[in-house]
C-alpha cells in the first residue's frame, strides 16, 4: 500500500458531529504525511446537510495541505444529495476502492 495514502471508512449516520470527528482524523493524517485521502463511504447509511458541509470543510483542509481528497462507494441517498447540490462536480468520486486504486494508485 502507498504510505502517502490514508483510507478512512466512516460508518453509520454522517452528520455535522461525525464530520467534525473525521475532519480531525483527516487533519492528523495530513500532519503525519498523507497526501492522498480516500473516504470510503460504503458503511455510511445516511448523510444530512451538516455532514455534506463537513465534507466541504474536509476538502478545504486537504487542498490547503496541497493534498488530494477522493470519495468512493456512495449509496443512493448520498448520490442524490450530491446531485441535488451539484457536489458531484466538486468532489472526485469513484464507484469503489478498486476503481480508485486502478485510476489513481496503479494507473
Amino acid at each position: 500500500m502507498n504510505p502517502k495514502l490514508k483510507i478512512i471508512e466512516p460508518e453509520g449516520i454522517f452528520d455535522k458531529n461525525k464530520a467534525t470527528e473525521y475532519r480531525q482524523l483527516v487533519n492528523e493524517s495530513l500532519a503525519a504525511g498523507s497526501t492522498i485521502i480516500l473516504l470510503d463511504l460504503q458503511k455510511v447509511t445516511f448523510m444530512d446537510s451538516g455532514g455534506l458541509g463537513g465534507l466541504v470543510m474536509i476538502r478545504k483542509a486537504v487542498i490547503e495541505a496541497q493534498s488530494q481528497l477522493f470519495l468512493c462507494s456512495l449509496n443512493e441517498q448520498i448520490k442524490i444529495l450530491f446531485e441535488l447540490t451539484s457536489m458531484e462536480l466538486v468532489f472526485n468520486i469513484f464507484d469503489n476502492q478498486e476503481a480508485f486504486q486502478q485510476k489513481i494508485i496503479n494507473p
